[in-house]
């Protein structure tokens, strides 16, 4: 499977994806605004807004940039007072210059690193920074780990081998690793919800998604669960 198919899957999910997935640590984003001179924010591949919306109180101003047309049009609903803007990391629609900080959350894995890590750069403003953020689910979590354990077949391959490349660019510097607990309480149904809405759930075939959702309903149950997670920062400096 393609990684367009991967990357592009989301538009056939975006009102679940707003409705089951979670936020990010309320301490990562403050930390976030500690690390970083929240001026003028770019959340890039923005999706829904999941992040946009928790910088809105730290910035002076956020402007979203997401190529999912359906993602667009949900976080348009949601946060509306928010530019949200058609492109991509490797062809950012911004001037040179233009944005104090750029926020990626959940979306660095699709990437083409260099030519989004050179964007990015040509963006940011002398003294700005870089912020990578993502919820990874805890997997000495029973429950977490029983769901990672059904999906992981359809994952795609490679996406974890990213960080070392952003580590080693020689466009920034100084940077901080953080991690925070981010504990979401929710019923079966929005986990189910949210695992459908993860790209390689909803790039699969039809019958693959049902199995995969199915065997999910008979982990959950009827309960409510601690879906436990932990929110990762990378913060960087543009050099």
């Amino acid at each position: 499977m393609s990684d367009e198919r991967y990357r592009f899957s989301f538009d056939g999910v975006a009102d679940v994806y707003e409705r089951s997935r979670p936020g990010y640590a309320p301490e990562a984003v403050t930390w976030i605004s500690q690390r970083l001179p929240l001026g003028r924010v770019l959340d890039l591949a923005a999706g829904t807004g999941k992040l946009t919306r928790q910088l809105v109180p730290y910035a002076l101003e956020v402007v979203a940039v997401e190529p999912g047309d359906e993602m667009r049009r949900v976080l348009q609903e949601v946060v509306p007072g928010v530019e949200a803007l058609f492109g991509t990391a490797e062809a950012i629609p911004l001037p040179d210059e233009s944005v104090d900080v750029v926020t990626v959350a959940q979306a660095f894995h699709w990437f083409d690193v260099d030519a989004a890590l050179a964007e990015i750069h040509r963006v940011l403003r002398p003294m700005g920074g870089l912020a990578i953020v993502w919820n990874a689910w805890d997997d000495d979590d029973p429950l977490m780990s029983a769901i990672n354990d059904l999906i992981r077949p359809l994952r795609h391959p490679g996406g974890d081998d990213k960080k070392a490349e952003v580590l080693a660019s020689t466009l920034f510097t100084s940077h901080d690793e953080r991690a925070f607990p981010n504990v979401d309480r929710i019923d079966a149904a929005r986990i189910v919800d949210q695992v459908s809405s993860i790209s390689a759930v909803a790039a699969a075939t039809a019958d693959e998604r049902e199995h995969i959702l199915n065997d999910v309903r008979a982990l959950v149950g009827n309960d409510t669960v601690d879906f436990r997670m932990m929110t990762h920062v990378i913060a960087a400096d543009r050099a």
